[in-house]
């Protein structure tokens, strides 16, 4: 330390070390330090421990709208003392700079400091109100589908993609509506403004919408996954909103 401060903080003598009188100085100020440090410490393991407080939550759109609902009537039931605040957003929302404590995503994130848990898959297929399938033609095979009104994204390019890999040069005037809005896509489904491709979990909620080809049609699954930061989740309070989720968005899917 002396050789660090370029002072002389003790002096040598026969009987020992015998601090300066800028050493004791230093000590007292030292000691006010320590006793910082110790409330520090008190004060975040008194964080860490409570079971009080907010939450941030960030979840797609249609997950926000159509699952979390009803499960985090269920949280707060069991966790009423915790509060959330909810981010409906499909932008993949920064974890790594606190925008958000606990974030349900269907893209894995790849940051090391993160912890992602895959808690199951989304199934997509293609769905259609019982009124439009009355008044069009049948639907036997899944190339029967480009001669119908179909919804799908306006930049996203998975449902063509799709197309494509079943031998269909398919372009975006393929849609009679075109949005990035999911929860739009669904309304129009439900409509009856043609044929979307949907995620069951929202479709089983009005028996009049039916998946069109179920045995036919084999779309690829999407995994949804639940990420917290690596370091919050030492949070007693992030920790137990982190593992409810984790037990319960399984059985919604």
């Amino acid at each position: 330390m002396e050789n660090q401060l370029g002072v002389v903080l003790f002096e040598r003598t026969g009987r020992g070390l015998v601090p300066t009188a800028t050493a004791l100085k230093l000590a007292d100020a030292a000691r006010g330090m320590a006793d910082g440090a110790d409330q520090l410490a008190r004060t975040l393991t008194g964080t860490q421990a409570k079971k009080t407080g907010t939450v941030r939550i960030t979840a797609s759109t249609p997950v926000a709208v159509q699952i979390l609902p009803p499960i985090l009537l269920q949280m707060r039931q069991a966790l009423p003392d915790i509060q959330v605040e909810l981010v409906s957003s499909n932008t993949v929302s920064n974890l790594l700079r606190r925008e958000a404590d606990i974030a349900v995503r269907m893209v894995r994130p790849e940051q090391g400091t993160l912890v992602a848990k895959k808690i199951g898959d989304v199934t997509v297929g293609a769905f259609a109100h019982r009124a439009y399938l009355a008044r069009r033609s049948p639907i036997r095979r899944p190339l029967d589908l480009i001669d119908h009104e179909l919804i799908g994204s306006d930049t996203n390019t998975a449902i063509l993609d799709g197309f494509k890999a079943m031998g269909f040069a398919a372009s975006k005037n393929l849609f009679a509506l075109r949005t990035d809005d999911f929860i739009v896509q669904w309304q129009a489904v439900r409509a009856g403004l043609g044929i979307g491709f949907i995620a069951s979990y929202a479709a089983r909620v009005d028996p009049d919408v039916v998946q069109v080809l179920p045995d036919l049609l084999r779309i690829p699954p999407l995994p949804m996954w639940l990420a917290v930061h690596r370091e919050i989740r030492t949070s007693r309070l992030i920790r137990s909103v982190y593992d409810f989720l984790a037990e319960v968005l399984p059985n919604a899917l």
